[in-house]
């Protein structure tokens, strides 16, 4: 099965397509088919954001306004490392700015953002329900905590 993520070709669509087509009521389905599509693509672009308008019957303004309004969703293509440092209480308290300042200074972009080269997208979170191990980093499925956390090089060197 080939990989969909950052790449908008026609199976991905109907991969999205059939699990429209399989919702038992399309009203009210927007968040859950949106949710999908990122699944499938990784990221939601304009293209995709026509696709499910044209597909829902809804307009593409609502489209948007859905997707920029929630912070899970995202318009542009994540790293193949995706790092998100926690910036909750917890976290905050215990250096993780300082953690994200490192990202940002290692990897040359800012919260937001991906290197040039598509290997690392870097987020804040608000909080990601570890606090006991603050502060915290995720990168793709990998949780880093406390000290280990705090050595970015460490980090970035176990994900080239």
């Amino acid at each position: 099965k080939m990989s969909c993520k950052n790449v908008l070709k026609q199976e991905c669509f109907n991969q999205l397509d059939e699990f429209i087509i399989g919702l038992p009521e399309k009203k009210g389905a927007l968040i859950s088919v949106l949710h999908k599509a990122q699944e499938i693509f990784g990221y939601l672009p304009v293209e995709i954001q026509e696709f499910v308008a044209d597909r829902l019957e809804l307009p593409l303004a609502k489209i948007y306004g859905v997707v920029s309004f929630y912070s899970f969703f995202t318009m542009t293509p994540k790293g193949k490392f995706p790092i998100s440092v926690c910036m909750g209480t917890a976290c905050f308290v215990r250096g993780s700015d300082k953690v994200l300042k490192d990202f940002e200074n290692k990897l040359g972009i800012k919260v937001g953002e991906t290197t040039a080269d598509g290997m690392y997208s870097l987020d804040a979170l608000r909080c990601v329900g570890a606090c006991g191990l603050a502060p915290v980093v995720l990168i793709g499925e990998e949780v880093y905590g406390k000290d280990v956390a705090r050595d970015v090089d460490g980090m970035l060197a176990n994900h080239k």
